[in-house]
């Protein structure tokens, strides 16, 4: 019976073959490597990351963020790199990081207003929260409610006296129409049945300006601004909004010891970090470790109390509960001012 043999040439061309194929296994596997770490977490982060602020510099939310900044480059072993990205009132930043690649190496600072008043006060920022992934909810910041010397009062009562003695003569600056600063006033004639005039600016810088020559008798505004002027005796606090009175304002007592905890839960500015959606799972898991760590390192909570702000300690599984909580309240308190999307 005849035996089969073979070619020695088709031997040689299957090995080839052989060789070429597993030459191609073995690309395609290094090729994967990245992908396959990024969907794990693991080696992430091996190079800087991206940290988007939606506001210019020198802003209440620049600070908080380069502080943020330097607690995660102890905590990530990566530099992190603050990118301002203003306009718009926060959206041009905001949509930056949902826009960015979900990989980890961008991040973006979150707001009060950037992720529960933006999508209800502009129409391009509608759904925007819903292309963000939330880490986590990193620090808190009071609000406080000062007056100009010229008015004449020192205190809650007799503001409250004041305002409901002379209705509508009391007038009060806000950053602009829709800000967190016009919740905070039409909610306090709402609740404490005042008739304080809302004068809204562009931008926090003209309404404080006015508001220090006494154009204007009211502002609420975030602690780390006012304090200066607080302290120069340019403008009298007389409440805040605040888990618990601060240091810096011992004798100012807070909304929440006055009895009313709807204007103190809205006053009290938090600061986070989002991640566009479709990031993995492991690596907000990673940041968010990472960035509550970072908040927590003694020379981190020092600066924050520097500048009036303090690490949050909530459960950071409940951040996304507490915007779409949030969310929901400040669309009712636009629609119930009457202000629409632009």
């Amino acid at each position: 019976m005849p035996t089969l043999q073979a070619n020695p040439q088709d031997t040689t061309h299957a090995s080839r073959l052989g060789l070429k194929a597993v030459a191609i296994a073995v690309l395609a596997a290094c090729a994967a490597l990245p992908q396959a770490w990024a969907q794990g977490g693991d080696g992430y982060p091996n190079k800087p990351i991206k940290l988007i602020v939606p506001f210019a510099a020198g802003g209440s939310t620049d600070i908080v963020a380069r502080i943020v900044a330097e607690g995660l480059r102890s905590t990530l072993g990566q530099a992190i790199v603050v990118d301002n990205k203003a306009g718009a009132g926060g959206v041009i930043g905001t949509e930056a990081v949902a826009q960015a690649a979900p990989d980890g190496y961008t991040v973006g600072m979150a707001t009060v207003s950037t992720m529960t008043i933006n999508p209800f006060l502009f129409t391009r920022a509608e759904g925007l929260p819903a292309k963000l992934t939330p880490v986590a909810n990193l620090v808190t910041m009071p609000a406080v409610y000062m007056v100009h010397p010229s008015l004449g009062v020192k205190t809650f009562d007799a503001f409250v006296a004041k305002a409901r003695a002379e209705p509508g003569k009391i007038s009060g600056a806000v950053p602009g129409l829709g800000t967190l600063g016009h919740l905070l006033l039409a909610s306090f004639n709402d609740t404490l049945k005042t008739e304080i005039q809302i004068v809204p600016y562009r931008g926090a810088g003209p309404a404080l300006n006015d508001a220090l020559a006494g154009q204007v008798q009211l502002m609420p505004d975030q602690l780390p601004s006012a304090m200066p002027h607080i302290k120069s005796g340019k403008l009298i606090p007389f409440v805040q909004a605040s888990d618990g009175r601060s240091p810096d304002l011992p004798n100012v007592p807070t909304f929440k010891e006055l009895g009313y905890e709807g204007l103190n839960q809205l006053g009290i500015s938090w600061f986070g970090i989002v991640v566009p959606k479709n990031t993995p799972a492991p690596i907000v898991k990673r940041l968010q470790e990472a960035a509550v760590k970072a908040t927590h390192l003694p020379e981190v909570q020092q600066r924050l109390k520097t500048v009036g702000a303090n690490a949050s300690d909530m459960d950071q599984g409940q951040f996304p509960a507490q915007i779409a909580r949030e969310s929901q309240r400040n669309k009712a308190l636009l629609e119930k001012i009457g202000v629409k999307p632009e």
